[in-house]
Order: C-alpha cells, then sequence, then structure tokens
C-alpha cells in the first residue's frame, strides 16, 4: 500500500476529452498525459465526478481507464470506481488494477447519515473491491451530503488496512485536516496520504495544515504542482503569490455546474484537449461566461505566462 500511502505532489483529476460527436478522444488522452508528467504530477485520478465518469458506459470506463494507465506507465494512476452497487464496483477496480492501476477511489452514497453507516459502507467496498487493493476515500459532502467527521475517518483507516488515502474536499475543511494529522501523533490513526481537491480553492493552507498536496482538476495544474513543490520547499510567500495570482480564474471554474464547461474551454484554449465537447447532460458556457474568462486569463497572463494565450 505504501505508493498512495506516501503519496505526495499533485494527483490532477483529468477530464474525460470527447470529440465533437460524443466519441472518447484517445489522442487528447496521450496528450493530456504527457503534459500532466512533464508538469511534475505525481500521478492522476481517472473517472472521477468531472472526468463525466456516470456519462461513460461500462467498455467506455475501462477503455478511459487503460489509456490513462499505458500513457503513465509507472507513475500512479488511481481510478473511480464509484457505483450504485458493489457488482459494477468489483469488475471495474479489479480489471483496473490487472491494468496496472495503482488503487482507487471510493465515494460514499448519499443516503448515509451515521458513522456507523459510513464506516460499514466502506468496510463493504473494501471487501467487495478486495483486500488487496488500495483504495481512497472521497470525503465530498458539497457533492455527495454525506458528513465524515475526523473522527469516522479514522474508523475507516483503522478498521481497514487497504485504506491508503483520503481524498479531502469538505468546506471549511481545515481544521479537519488539523485533527487527522494530531490522530496521527498521538498514535490514534496510522497514517495515510491526504490529497485535497475543490479545484485547489484552499490548497496554499491546506498543504500548511498537513496535506500532501491536491487530487483536483483545475485548468492549470502545472499551478497546482508549482505551489505544491514550493510550499515543500519551505518558500511560503512564493507559493502564496503564484496561487494568488490564479486565484480569480479559479473561484470562477469553482461555479457548480458550469465549473466543466469552464475548465475544458481553457484545456481546449492551451491546446491540451482536441475539443472542450461534453456530454449531455451538460452545462454550456454562453458568450458572457465565455468572455469573461477570457478577460480572466487575459489578467493572470500578466503574472503568469502559462495564461498569455493568443486570442480568440
Amino acid at each position: 500500500m505504501s505508493t498512495l500511502t506516501q503519496a505526495h505532489g499533485v494527483y490532477p483529476i483529468a477530464p474525460t476529452p470527447f470529440l465533437d460527436d460524443g466519441a472518447i478522444d484517445f489522442a487528447s488522452i496521450d496528450r493530456l498525459s504527457e503534459f500532466y508528467l512533464r508538469s511534475g504530477a505525481a500521478g492522476v485520478t481517472v473517472l472521477g465526478q468531472l472526468g463525466e465518469a456516470p456519462k461513460l458506459d461500462a467498455a467506455e470506463s475501462l477503455a478511459v481507464a487503460r489509456r490513462f494507465i499505458a500513457a503513465f506507465g509507472r507513475t500512479p494512476v488511481v481510478v473511480g470506481v464509484t457505483a450504485p452497487g458493489f457488482a459494477a464496483m468489483r469488475t471495474l477496480a479489479r480489471e483496473c488494477m490487472s491494468a496496472g492501476a495503482a488503487g482507487v477511489m471510493i465515494a460514499p452514497p448519499n443516503t448515509l447519515r451515521t458513522d456507523d453507516q459510513i464506516a460499514a459502507y466502506y468496510a463493504q467496498a473494501a471487501q467487495a473491491v478486495g483486500a488487496e487493493v488500495p483504495f481512497v476515500i472521497q470525503d465530498y459532502p458539497l457533492t455527495f451530503a454525506v458528513q465524515m467527521t475526523p473522527a469516522v475517518i479514522r474508523r475507516i483507516v483503522q478498521e481497514n488496512a487497504s485504506c491508503a488515502m483520503l481524498k479531502h474536499e469538505d468546506w471549511p475543511g481545515l481544521e479537519k485536516i488539523s485533527a487527522l494529522r494530531g490522530f496521527e501523533r498521538d498514535g490514534s490513526m496510522r497514517h495515510v496520504s491526504i490529497l485535497c481537491g475543490n479545484g485547489g480553492l484552499f490548497l496554499d493552507f491546506e498543504c500548511e495544515r498537513g496535506a500532501d498536496g491536491a487530487m483536483t482538476g483545475y485548468a492549470f495544474p502545472d499551478m497546482l504542482c508549482d505551489v505544491v513543490r514550493l510550499q515543500r520547499e519551505g518558500r511560503r510567500d512564493a507559493a502564496h503569490d503564484l496561487f494568488d495570482a490564479h486565484l480569480p480564474l479559479l473561484r470562477y471554474e469553482q461555479q457548480p455546474g458550469v465549473g466543466l464547461a469552464v475548465r475544458k474551454h481553457v484545456l481546449q484554449r492551451r491546446g491540451l484537449i482536441g475539443s472542450s465537447a461534453q456530454r449531455a447532460p451538460k452545462a454550456a458556457l454562453t458568450a458572457a461566461a465565455r468572455a469573461e474568462v477570457e478577460y480572466l486569463l487575459s489578467r493572470l497572463g500578466r503574472h503568469d505566462s502559462r495564461a498569455a494565450l493568443p486570442q480568440l
């Protein structure tokens, strides 16, 4: 389990690129993968919520995962396997692990209400995918409506040896990170890595609270890699200066519903995917929203040359 348990850095949440007709764009998967590796990503996570996983059928999900795994080689790939039932979860998890995935990510169903229910669900999920399969807890109450206290996360970690990582996406969540690292210090919880989501919206301080990095999908994942690296080097002000320059665009991209359209638009503008196409149901950028994104890019380009893109 050590690869994910000791993970640090950035595991970008990869979008699933589509052609304009809705077919999977495998050439863009290869291009994205090369870019992530060149940018210093420590790994990648595929088939996440903003990877449009629910819009893929079983065969497509496996094909996308296999393509990323092949492109990343020895660099870890985490595959989202969340499903309504354990049969589909088990099949995708085992196929992806056979293909070379480093582990799987599991989100809780929105029917869970108590700590006992949450702990029981993860015990059953771990058993379903196999005790030898490292898994990541996805703690994202804003989307899944499941509130995980630090105590229940500790319980999941302690009761399941295959739990290797927490994807922390609570908001506000800085105190949760501090509490979990406190459990490690007092010996009541073994170490797992903590990578943070929410588009990186609080990454600057999450790293200082004890997070190991990010697992999210902002359109400038190379910036997230730089921020985590600068924090690890002890260059706090430089990390915050870079983060602050990106914050207006990052905030804009974090809007519910339209956020993926923003992200795919910028990734296409950067030449990393061939099309900004999404599968339905989807939220498209209006002309006004597109103009706002372009304005934010032009302002960001004054501080970070990566955003200085040719005008449309």
